[in-house]
Formats: structure tokens, sequence, C-alpha cells
């Protein structure tokens, strides 16, 4: 049997049609592999052993019926869930003591369409609590690790999610983004990372952090499997009416290269003050080849960007405070014992559920939308998004897609940046994308020189065409093959 560390979608499915292994077998080799490595990495919060054996008894008896070719694109890949994702029985804790024993009455649409395409789940992984932060690191049951050293972090919010591909304990992953959480731990942990269009994928049972931010999308170790991925999960779902009807076939024009496509670089991006020489270098180089496969690459403007994160930093706590509202220790969420009345409860409670990035955010967008407040700080940053928004429709009547850097450096160790601002200043060249709405994904290129630390480029497309940077990736990776899985997880499986 293959390695599972080191399968794809499509080695998982030559594998089952021809016989070679078992949907439980490779069940079992997923689970054998987490078991083994995951105290080292720290991604998974709960595993979910009964819905995964019982996805793959489904799985053999369709093959054994002869019926394999019915099974749904994803039939027994092996699959990870962000703990923000709601699954039918299974915790979703957002990785906080607030919802430490809350047990899912329903399921995502996200991880439902997942699941009826086949895949195999092995559980819900950790991320930074309630999605705030870039490491990990906020999470009330433990930092996560990266795979490819594990004294640094894996990025965040979706550490865990890239956490588990990079270290070969699931094919795939689904994370959210609300300003980077997926691209950025993608960058650092060399997977290939998307955040869709706003819209493309249903919200519906997502534990919201911005509601108006807010997107799922795959963590892969290949661009069509990522695309694959997409196709599975994407398109209008009833509940959610901010989700669209699309009709995509994500995979259809991988093959046709960057020839004749106009490829935008924002000069003040390669010049921010913060980004480290070595990430740049590794962007320009990929600027380079993509040159080089026939690519145009044109210098676009986004004169409002550099106002992207202030108004981020506006909009996300405020809609966190609002979302954030309903975990009041009645309804949802911890309660405190002890308590008389329901004023002290409701203080006491929701002081000790969430943790201190948790209750900073709530603070902050209590303070902005007050009143007096709203005026001066609200309502200039919607204007702000607006105006980002018209820079990069603007950009893509010159453009079919904008490259640029995924984060400012490679991943750092574990405890480095105790200075909220710095954490924050990790997603300065994601957040315009979440703000205007556009698809934003990262792809790894060869890993820098100093650290031997995975990097990524940003390859951002206009809003639903995000075929556009999945075609840009595959071109990219004809030159630069995706190696999906950190080093010293290669081979480990089944030791």
């Amino acid at each position: 049997m293959q390695r599972v560390e080191i399968m794809g979608i499509a080695d998982v499915r030559r594998g089952l049609s021809s016989g070679e292994f078992s949907a439980k077998e490779l069940t079992d080799r997923a689970f054998s592999h987490i078991a083994r490595y995951d105290s080292e990495v720290r991604s998974f919060l709960e595993l979910t052993e009964d819905k995964a054996y019982a996805k793959a008894a489904q799985v053999d008896d369709a093959i054994a019926k002869g019926r394999f070719g019915e099974l749904g694109v994803l039939a027994g890949v092996p699959i990870a869930f962000k703990d923000n994702l709601n699954l039918l029985g299974t915790h979703t804790t957002c990785a906080s003591r607030m919802l430490e024993n809350y047990v899912s009455p329903y399921t995502a649409t996200c991880v439902q369409r997942a699941l009826d395409a086949g895949s195999i789940p092995l559980g819900k992984v950790n991320m930074d609590e309630f999605a705030f932060g870039s490491t990990t690191e906020s999470s009330a049951f433990g930092a996560t690790r990266n795979p490819w050293n594990l004294e640094c972090v894996p990025g965040g919010s979706s550490g865990g999610s890239a956490a588990a591909v990079a270290a070969g304990m699931a094919v795939v992953a689904l994370g959210s983004d609300t300003g980077g959480s997926i691209r950025q731990p993608g960058s650092f942990t060399g997977t290939v990372a998307v955040k869709p269009s706003y819209g493309v994928v249903s919200r519906y049972g997502v534990v919201a952090f911005g509601s108006s931010l807010d997107q799922v999308g795959p963590f892969a170790r290949s661009v069509r499997d990522a695309a694959l991925v997409l196709n599975a999960i994407s398109g209008r779902d009833r509940l959610d009416v901010t989700s669209q009807d699309i009709a995509t076939d994500f995979t259809a024009n991988l093959d046709e290269g960057v020839r004749g496509m106009k490829v935008g670089v924002v000069p003040a991006f390669m010049e921010a003050r913060g980004l480290d020489p070595l990430v740049k270098e590794r962007i320009e180089d990929a600027i380079r080849e993509l040159e080089n496969l026939g690519a145009l690459i044109v210098e676009v403007d986004l004169p409002n960007a550099q106002a992207a994160m202030s108004a981020y930093y506006v909009l996300g706590p405020c809609e966190a405070y609002s979302n954030l509202a309903r975990f009041d220790s009645v309804r949802y969420g911890y309660c405190d014992p002890g308590h008389r009345d329901l004023g002290s409860q409701y203080e006491a409670s929701r002081a000790t559920g969430f943790g201190p990035e948790a209750r900073r955010r709530i603070m902050l967008g209590s303070y902005l939308l007050s009143a007096g407040v709203y005026d001066t700080y609200y309502y200039p940053a919607q204007q702000v998004r607006t105006l980002i928004t018209q820079d990069y429709r603007r950009a893509y009547e010159k453009v079919d897609a904008i490259v640029a850097p995924v984060a400012p450096k490679t991943a750092f160790k574990l405890g480095e940046l105790s200075d909220p601002t710095s954490m924050y200043l990790t997603d300065m060249f994601t957040i315009s994308v979440n703000i205007a709405g556009t698809g934003g994904m990262s792809f790894p290129l060869p890993l820098t020189r100093n650290e031997g630390m995975p990097v990524g480029i940003q390859i951002i497309s206009p809003q639903f065409k995000d075929e556009n940077m999945l075609r840009v990736a595959a071109a990219l990776e004809t030159v630069y093959p995706v190696v999906g899985t950190a080093p010293d997880f290669v081979g480990r499986a089944g030791e």
C-alpha cells in the first residue's frame, strides 16, 4: 500500500479502484499515523473514528458492488475539518473553553458536501480561538506545531488544518479565512491553500467570526486536489443567502498554462516595509518563471490597499463582537457556577470562557460600535472597504490575476510574537482580498535558504473567477512541484 502521507486524491481513487487497498485499510493507516505522530504536531482536537469507518464501509461496499464510478470525487479521501465547522454529534469548540462541551446538533453545508462526495472524516483540528489569531497559539487547548519545524508556528487561524495535511495525517482539510487564515498557514506549511471568492462556499454551519469576511476553503498537496475539493463543496445553498450559484468546474483549465494571460504585480506590495528579502526573492523568481511560461507581467496599483489593515481591525472586531454576543452562558457556552443573579453570572462566564485575544476583540468591537464612536470609525471603515473593492475592479480591467507575497516572512518560533500588533501585521498582504471579496490562494515555492522553511506566493483572482488563480498556480506547479508533506513526516506512516 502507498504511504498515506504522500497520496493525493488521484492516488486514493486509483488505489481503491484497482483493489490495491480498501477504504478501511486507508482509514486504518490514517488513524495509525495520527496516533503515532499527532502528539508532536498537536493538530487534532477530536477524532471521529466511528464516522470515518462507517464512511469507509460505504465506499468499500460500493466498490464491491461495482459502483465505484457512482461515488463522489472525494470517495475514500481522508479529510480533516477545522473546529469551527459543525459536524453532527461532534464537539465544535472553536478551540475555546466557552464551547468546550458544545456538541453540534447539525452539520455545516460545506462539511456535508464533502461527506456526500465520499470523503472519510478523520476529525476536528485545532485553530486560534474563534479564529482570532495568526499562529494557532491562542487555542485554549494548546498550540499546534509546524511539521517543517516543531519549534515554529504553523500559522493561523487554520493552523491545525494546514498542519494535518503537511504532516501527512490527512490528504485534504477544510479551513476558514477571514483575513488570511487559510493562505498564511498554507504559506507557512508548504501546502496549497485556497480562499475562494466570498459566496462560492456556503457559510451555513460555520461559527462566524466576521460574517461579511469569512469564507471556507481547502488545504491540499496539489492544485488539482484543491480544485477537486472546491468542486465538491461550492455552490448555492438555500440556507445561506450569501452563497452563489456556482457552476464552475475548477479543474477545467488547469492544463491551459498562462501563455497570453496578464498577471498583475503591485509594486507597493513588493516594496513593503517588513518584507523579508528572501521571501521577496522567491516571489520575484516566481514572477520571472510566469513570464518565461508566456504570461504578460503588468504593474497595477491598489492605492487604498495600505488602509486595508486599519479598516479590517475596525470591521472584524465589530462583527466579532456582534457574533459572540450569543455566548451568554444561558443559550450557549460555559456557565460559571455559584452566581445568584444573571448579570454576575453573565460577566464571570464570559470572562472565564473567552481567552485573552477573544476578550480583546470583544472589547474593541464594543467600543467601536458605541454611540459617538460609530461614525468616527465604523462608517469610514466601510467607505474604505468600498474604495478597496473599486481598486481591485479597476486592476482586473487590466489583468486576469494578481500575484503578491502571502506573509512578510516565513514561519516564526512559537512565542516569538507576543505583541498582538506584530501578529496582526502578518496578514498585511492578505486582508485586502477578504475586504474586496475576491479569491486568493497560497502556492508553495522552493524553501528559503536560511532556515529551509516554506514560503508561498499569493495568487489573487477577480470575484467569481477563481479558476484564474488556479490556472496560474497549476502553471507554477510545472516549474515548482509541490512537496506537500514535511520531510520529517515522509515515509513515517506505518513505522
